[in-house]
């Protein structure tokens, strides 16, 4: 194992010694020797291998080194998706692209050097002027007819990381075989002096207020039942961006919208890098909405809502059965979501068998489930949101999707964003809100009338980090033991289907038939049991990461018995995840 070590350290420090060359400024150079000095564990994290896209693109600490976000690593970045979008669009007078930027710490620096070596490069490139969230960039790439997006964030990270997401003319990220090629330009470049860092400042435009509106336009365009609003415009929403990118323009899409009872966070509202006032920016943890559901525990609020960073993922409170604030996971939002959608469309008559949810595999058959009621078609995909985006654009012409989701908080209804949207989400559960409490009920209370006609589902997600390169090799031996070795039962009951997506092939273990998966191949592996046990493991693609997806489900007769039922259920999913030792 020594000398393994020793191998993998030479060859780290000749790579990190070709960033001590004139073409890395003297911060980066001193910066770097002095990891060359310490040969420290730091040497090899920031060198041992390249960033690479993954579901949500490029995202890493920041720091300097290949393995590391920093103002080369984007500029190589950069000067690669330049060279491909070059080769594509060749037949273009002129290619055009977005970049925006979030709160992170050198987001905007990054930003411009995106727009410098774009520009350098001939393309004309379209920068927001200060922070935007995500869906809007998205949208702005089809508004403005452009060939590609950048925006730098690391979504719902914490604050050490950047990232840096990429996005096609479509207005979705980046899917095969673009992606992969994007990072094979990239790799070409092996000398920074490649990459064109002089701006032409004559193809840099700034973008404004006037996209807002445009943006704006299209979220109110999606609204349902602007009359139920008009009645429940006093409906007391709480409201929190956790120092990101929404902190104006959710207020502005609540108020198109027509609700007037918006209270903010004011500890929160201020854009910051730091998130100085929670631990992690990430509305699926309880505690970056704590300071939201106070606020609404003073003001008897009906909801509370927290985006992220970028405003690509919300989470929302609402007062369960006891008049407590709790917070809906991302199934449960998703399920409530897309079952409003789908009961407005029907009332409103607009139902003829040409629309779709889309969702990705990790996410709730609940869904599935309100979808068949409906005789609408809801589609699987890989989990990452650039495939659901990818699937609006391939049922382009031939079925319209009315929303959909994934379970880890991030929803789109519409097409004119494919990517999350935090931002129409947002109004669209205000507008949830408001359409339960007319009907004299809430939120949760339509969440159980829900599980009293399709059953009450609950899933549980179980995350487990390892660190660094030493990290990921363990991950990959996890799904190595996994897929040779599958559990025949899981809490004493059988297997009966196995769905391996790297092989894009699913079994059925009684009567020991195989079929295709019509999905690109991904390192996932789904078990399906006898009662409806579903259990999913997923390495992650951007993080030393594997997630563990359970869900399980069962028939809800009453609302009387839900507290009961869904205790029965919590117990069944810490035995199943003690069956298969991960608890």
């Amino acid at each position: 194992m020594k000398n393994t070590t020793e191998k993998i350290d030479s060859i780290i420090i000749e790579k990190a010694k070709t960033w001590l060359t004139n073409d890395y400024n003297k911060d980066t150079r001193n910066k770097v020797q002095q990891l060359i000095d310490n040969q420290s564990d730091d040497l090899i994290e920031a060198f041992y291998k390249d960033l690479e896209f993954g579901t949500g693109g490029l995202r890493g600490i920041m720091g300097v080194g290949s393995n590391r976000i920093n103002e080369y690593t984007v500029g190589m970045t950069t000067q690669g998706f330049a060279n491909y979008l070059k080769t594509q669009f060749s037949n273009l007078e002129e290619i055009k692209i977005v970049i925006g930027y979030d709160c992170r710490n050198n987001s905007q620096l990054f930003a411009q050097i995106t727009a410098d070596v774009m520009s350098a490069n001939g393309i004309k490139a379209y920068l927001f002027e200060n922070l935007r969230p995500t869906p809007e960039i998205s949208f702005a790439i089809r508004e403005l007819n452009c060939q590609g997006g950048v925006i730098l964030t690391a979504s719902h990270n914490p604050k050490e990381y950047n990232g840096y997401k990429v996005y096609w003319n479509d207005g979705g990220q980046l899917v095969a075989p673009h992606d992969k090629n994007v990072i094979t330009e990239v790799r070409k470049i092996t000398n920074i002096s490649a990459v064109k860092f002089t701006p032409n400042n004559n193809l840099i435009e700034k973008l404004g207020e006037k996209m807002d509106d445009l943006f704006i336009k299209a979220v109110k365009s999606v609204s349902l039942s602007p009359e139920i609003i008009q009645k429940q415009k006093d409906l007391k929403v709480v409201f929190t961006p956790i120092h990101g990118t929404s902190y104006k323009l959710v207020p502005q899409a609540l108020k198109a919208y027509g609700f007037e009872n918006i209270t903010i966070v004011k500890e929160q509202e201020t854009p910051d890098g730091n998130f100085s006032t929670v631990h992690s920016p990430n509305p699926e943890e309880k505690a970056a909405l704590d300071m939201a559901i106070n606020l609404a525990k003073k003001i008897d609020g009906d909801i509370v809502m927290g985006t992220d960073p970028d405003a690509d993922r919300v989470g929302i409170a609402v007062k369960n059965l006891d008049g407590e604030f709790e917070i809906l996971n991302g199934n449960q939002t998703g399920s409530l979501l897309v079952y409003y959608l789908l009961t407005k469309w029907q009332e409103n008559q607009k139902l003829d068998g040409k629309q779709f949810i889309g969702k990705t595999i990790v996410t709730t058959t609940l869904i599935d489930s309100i979808c068949k009621k409906f005789n609408v078609d809801c589609y699987d995909t890989l989990t990452g949101f650039k495939f659901i985006a990818d699937l609006i654009k391939k049922k382009e012409g031939i079925q319209t999707f009315i929303g959909g989701g994934e379970e880890s908080y991030g929803y789109l209804i519409g097409d004119f964003v494919r990517d999350k949207d935090a931002i129409t989400s947002c109004a669209m559960l205000a507008e949830i809100a408001a359409w339960a409490k007319n009907e004299g009920s809430s939120i949760y209370g339509k969440l159980i009338e829900i599980y009293e006609q399709h059953g009450l589902y609950k899933e549980r997600l179980l995350s487990i980090t390892k660190q660094g390169k030493s990290g990921a090799e363990e991950i990959q031996q996890i799904i190595l033991d996994l897929r040779n070795n599958p559990p025949q039962e899981i809490n004493d009951s059988k297997v009966t289907m196995i769905k391996d997506y790297q092989t894009s092939e699913s079994t059925n273990t009684i009567e020991n038939k195989k079929e295709a998966i019509d999905l690109p191949k991904s390192n996932v592996l789904q078990y399906f049991t006898e009662d409806g046990t579903k259990v999913t493991a997923r390495p992650s693609g951007t993080e030393p990461k594997i997630k563990f997806y359970f869900s399980v489900n069962t028939l809800l007769n009453n609302k009387e018995d839900f507290k009961s039922i869904n205790q029965q259920l919590e117990e069944k999913l810490d035995n199943v995840m003690r069956s298969l030792n991960l608890k």
